[in-house]
Order: C-alpha cells, then structure tokens, then sequence
C-alpha cells in the first residue's frame, strides 16, 4: 500500500517536473525571439555606386561632356562609400587609345584626390567651377590640371570613371600625375567603384 506521505512526494515531484518544462520552453521562445530581432534588424552593407545622371552605365557619353561640345566635366554621384573612408580619389582614363582595334595607351583625362569623405557627388563641370573643399587636381595626359573631355581620333572609345575610396587624406603631391597618384593609393585602397561611359565622333 503506498502511503499518503509518499503520494504527496510524487504529486510534487510532478508538479516541479511540469513547472520546469513549461519555464525552458518560455526560454527558449524568448530566445528564438531575440535571434530573430537581431537578424531582422542587421541591414546588409550597401554595394559602392558609381552613377552619373548624364549617361546610363555603358551608355554613350553626351556629346556636352566632350571636346565636340562644351567639354565639361560629367555630374557624378555615389553611394554605398565604405564608413571608415578618409577620402576619395577619382581616375578618368581611356584604355583604347588611339584605334579601339589596336590600343596602344591609356590615355588620362581627369584626376581628382583628396575628395572629402563625407562628399557623395560632383556637380556638372566641377572641375571648371570648384572642387570641393580640400579636393585637388592632378595632371592629366593634357598636362593640364582640369577635365579634359573624351576626344577619340577614331572609333568608339570607353571611359573609365574610377572613383576609390581610402583609408588616409593623400599628403606629399603636387599636381600628381596618373602613375604617382596611383603609387600613392597604394595600401590604402578600401573601396573602389566605376562607371563606364563611350563616345565616337560623328563620321569616325
């Protein structure tokens, strides 16, 4: 015969199991709760974007940006910069020089370092009406510390609009040309975007 002491002992046993079950469960709920608000609320990193509003990427380059037109520097806008830039530095150079169907140069059409980290676009013709603050100029293959505008002899030529993002703000140059400025990236490259645009002349 079981006693009444020991019905007791199990009828409490049983209730502590059963309380104890029902309070990991709430845990593990609170849990799976808490995983899924930080998942929720992690935003995956934006991609770095280089676009410009007056030519669709691989698109042809109006001719206002050329030496057949104004020749004026293109607007340029980017996003997605990474948040530990220092500063930013734009390469504009054409790897088809002079005939597409035998290149035999890059040739440089605009250098801009030192661009403010928290700058995220160019105005049209920048390059003529003021950079911004702290930005500077370098040589390009004019010898000439402006934009100068796609001029291609013959055929259709790409434009490679390279904007990089840097970890430091460039000491030490002085209307730098493509190949210093490049040395002077060097190890502090973290980020780095570009758009290409083309342009033929009419009849070439």
């Amino acid at each position: 015969m079981i006693s009444r002491a020991f019905l007791g002992v199990a009828i409490l046993s049983l209730t502590l199991g059963g309380c104890t079950k029902t309070d990991g469960a709430a845990g593990d709920s609170a849990a799976l709760a808490a995983d899924t608000t930080a998942t929720t609320n992690t935003q995956p990193a934006m991609a770095f974007d280089l676009t410009s509003s007056a030519f669709a990427p691989s698109g042809s380059i109006p001719s206002k940006y050329t030496c057949e037109g104004a020749d004026v520097s293109p607007p340029l806008q980017w996003s997605g910069g990474p948040a530990n830039a220092k500063s930013y530095t734009l390469i504009v150079d054409d790897p088809d020089a002079p005939d597409p169907a035998a290149p035999k140069m890059v040739y440089v059409h605009w250098l801009v370092y030192n661009i403010p980290a928290g700058t995220t676009s160019l105005a049209e013709n920048a390059a003529k009406t003021g950079l911004p603050a702290g930005a500077s100029h370098g040589s390009n293959d004019w010898q000439k510390q402006t934009y100068g505008g796609p001029c291609p002899p013959i055929g259709r030529h790409r434009y490679f609009h390279k904007l990089y993002a840097l970890d430091t703000v460039l000491t030490g140059l002085s209307n730098p040309t493509k190949a210093q400025l490049e040395a002077a990236l060097t190890g502090h490259v973290i980020g780095r975007t570009e758009l290409i645009g083309t342009y033929q002349k009419a009849g070439r």
